[in-house]
């Protein structure tokens, strides 16, 4: 994993605005002709976004994941075990007490719909088996090509983690929940394992890790969500087994939902989970309103040797595209308490949660993306030249 060895290294967070082409993936009995252009307009499209990150000055780029449905709920088509059942519907827990301090504001809110009444339930019915090889490497094949043109580039690709998967889950066939998430876990792994082999930089995206604090810890104390949390961190660490920290990258966020995220966690009670899992970078929320100051945290815990903070330094949060020189602040006051070597600039969220949704338009994200390059440049020459 490339570091800021001369400059501040750039890059995101994973999830960009799909093509129209790919908002819907034609379903597996469609016509082989309508597959086939769907194929072709795939490799084509990861092609184009790599060369624009590239050409955007991002020095860590991936494929925008075009190829899932979502960051997460794609990989319910990739696990054997579950059912979506519409006629059970499952509270979204991990929205916390927001959905009653701000009930009118969710009533209202045409992109999460199902936040007071709850979303189809995700009910493990059965063993559960990792079931996507061949679209997790149709996935990689169609990175690999688009990288091998910029070699200058250093490439991840996003997997989701075993507490984020069925966020909307029922367990109904494993004895325990330490069971249920460890069987995600052992399957998730061929993913993981698949992306290293591909030499590919394996993110592992968790935004429910920290989404689920504010309601354990509002029904059953902060006890019981360590111990919650406990579970899945070494679930994971388990599933990562054999893959070198230097090749892994675990990113938490409070998810890209435009909510008021007044029950987001704090990051003092996440970070010792955080830096517990066996990875060599950590990207984490970070520009902001609601976590722009927690840099504090990280004057309190030192961050352990070796490893790289991801801080967001531009944010999917809002329309308002940040200034080189606030990106540049960001940075610096990171690498102050840090190192500047352990400081690589990235975004608080990906872009595009799942392939219908955009957080800003386009022409924003790309301007977003020139700002942080910009600033890390300004932020290099004041960090390494002065």
């Amino acid at each position: 994993m490339h570091r800021s060895q001369t400059r501040f290294l750039a890059t995101h967070t994973g999830s960009l605005i799909r093509p129209q082409a790919l908002v819907k993936e034609p379903s597996a009995d469609a016509e082989a002709s309508t597959r086939a252009a769907y194929e072709r307009s795939l490799t084509a499209a990861v092609a184009g976004v790599v060369t624009r990150q590239a050409e955007a000055g991002l020095d860590v780029v991936n494929d925008g994941e075009f190829g899932k449905s979502s960051w997460s709920a794609y990989a319910l088509g990739r696990l054997s075990g579950f059912e979506i059942r519409k006629d059970q519907l499952k509270p979204l827990d991990w929205l916390g007490r927001d959905r009653e301090r701000f009930r009118g504001f969710f009533t209202d809110n045409p992109e999460l719909p199902a936040a007071l009444t709850g979303a189809p339930a995700q009910v493990c019915a059965g063993p559960i088996k990792y079931t996507g090889l061949e679209l997790v490497q149709r996935d990689l094949a169609n990175l690999k090509a688009a990288i091998a043109g910029h070699p200058d580039r250093e490439a991840f690709f996003t997997s989701v983690a075993p507490a984020s998967t069925a966020y909307s889950g029922v367990n109904e066939y494993y004895g325990s929940d330490e069971e249920y998430v460890y069987a995600i876990a052992d399957a998730m792994r061929q993913e993981y394992l698949a992306i290293h082999e591909a030499g590919l930089i394996l993110q592992v995206d968790d935004a429910v890790l920290a989404n689920m604090y504010d309601y354990i810890v509002s029904t059953e104390g902060e006890a019981a969500y360590q111990r919650w949390a406990r579970v899945r961190v070494e679930a994971l660490n388990h599933a990562l087994a054999g893959i070198p920290q230097d090749r892994i990258r675990y990113h938490v966020c409070f998810g890209s939902w435009h909510v008021p995220h007044v029950a987001d966690a704090p990051l003092e009670a996440l970070v010792d989970l955080i830096v517990d899992v066996n990875a060599g970078a950590y990207s984490i929320e970070a520009a902001n309103p609601r976590h722009e100051w927690e840099w504090e945290v990280w004057e309190q815990r030192t961050l352990p040797d070796g490893k790289i903070l991801i801080p967001g330094v531009i944010s999917h949060h809002m329309t308002t595209v940040e200034h080189p020189r606030l990106v540049a602040q960001r940075l610096e006051r990171y690498a102050r308490i840090v190192g500047r070597e352990n400081v690589i600039g990235g975004a608080d969220c990906g872009f595009a949660q799942s392939a219908g949704i955009q957080r800003a338009h386009p022409e924003v994200v790309w301007a977003k993306f020139s700002a942080l390059v910009a600033g890390a440049r300004l932020a290099s020459q004041h960090v390494w030249d002065s």
